[in-house]
């Protein structure tokens, strides 16, 4: 399990300034990185695995452009649950194929799923069948992604978040 940084455990400047090269270009070499921050190579190194002990650094992955793999529709599900466990239903919505992500959010709803398919037969289907159908599951509605623009990664806004 992950430790999560508490308040008191705020990051400074320069960790602050890792964490926002990384999350531009998580393959950036530690000598790169030390360069960009004005640290030496072993300062930029010991403070990288800091933060990933800390929990603030949780991996290192490319981004994948989904057309490109042959998932040609992407669509977010909403999903309302019954008296039924979040985390049981949730570990079960995740395992299903073509479920990217799996987030518990407030309000009326439940759950959203991320959910992507190579068309639209496959994506109705894991929709219908797989999610739709699975039990505790009480509704769904579907709402199709038409575009999407990034944002900003954690991080890369440093006048917003830093102490």
């Amino acid at each position: 399990m992950q430790q999560v940084p508490h308040r008191n455990d705020a990051l400074d400047s320069i960790d602050r300034r890792i964490v926002a090269e990384l999350s531009r270009d998580g393959r950036l070499s530690v000598r790169t990185l030390a360069e960009r921050v004005h640290i030496s190579r072993t300062a930029a190194h010991n403070r990288v695995q800091q933060l990933q002990q800390r929990g603030v650094i949780t991996g290192f992955g490319a981004h994948i452009d989904r057309k490109a793999i042959g998932l040609d529709i992407s669509a977010l599900v909403v999903v309302r649950i019954g008296e039924v466990s979040w985390e049981s239903i949730a570990e079960k919505l995740a395992t299903l194929p073509f479920v990217e992500k799996v987030q518990a959010v407030s309000g009326d709803i439940d759950i959203i799923l991320t959910v992507s398919a190579p068309d639209h037969e496959q994506l109705s289907q894991a929709i219908l069948r797989d999610i739709h159908d699975m039990p505790g599951v009480v509704s769904t509605r579907s709402h199709l992604i038409l575009a999407e623009i990034e944002g900003h990664p954690p991080a890369q806004t440093l006048d917003i978040w830093h102490t």
